[in-house]
């Protein structure tokens, strides 16, 4: 079968997102789903994003499905970080903020520009390891590695005082 060329513009993932949360995707019709994103397609730059996303959810979909499924929204967002974590091998505290929770006052603390102690201590030795190696980053980098050494709290963030 001659894959179809296809572009983000054409908008096709939107159907591969609402086929893959669908009532439809099992176990049995996840290979389908998954042989479709990857033989159909021509992908170019953005559409191998997509349909690397949209087999992941589907996979996911498929697995909540069966006798050992019915995750929990906690377990869903737990799941939300491992992906971050394991896929673009991030390491150490991250914060994801949505800004739509800015309407709700009761979400002001996730908005503070603050760092807890822990954090800004691993940033410092983050810091001293970067500049052990000579040949480790740019000038401008170095400085300012220097400078969160010096004590200066990156982009107007502030130490959190514990309460």
């Amino acid at each position: 079968m001659k894959r179809k060329e296809i572009t983000e513009e054409m908008k096709i993932h939107e159907e591969w997102y609402k086929e893959a949360k669908s009532k439809g995707m099992s176990f049995e019709t996840l290979p389908e789903f998954l042989k479709k994103l990857c033989e159909n397609y021509t992908h170019d730059y953005g559409t191998i994003c997509h349909a690397l996303t949209a087999g992941a959810i589907a996979t996911m979909w498929a697995m909540n499905k069966t006798d050992q499924g019915g995750i929990t929204g906690f377990q869903a967002s737990c799941i939300m970080w491992e992906l971050i974590k394991n896929w673009m091998s991030y390491e150490g505290p991250m914060k994801l903020l949505q800004y739509d929770e800015m309407l709700y006052p009761q979400n002001e603390e996730k908005f503070k520009t603050s760092i807890s102690p822990e954090t800004w201590e691993r940033i410092k030795e983050k810091a001293r390891e970067g500049l052990a190696n000579p040949q480790c980053g740019s000038p401008k980098v170095r400085e300012h590695w220097q400078s969160i050494l010096r004590g200066v709290i990156p982009f107007g963030y502030c130490l959190k005082m514990k309460e």
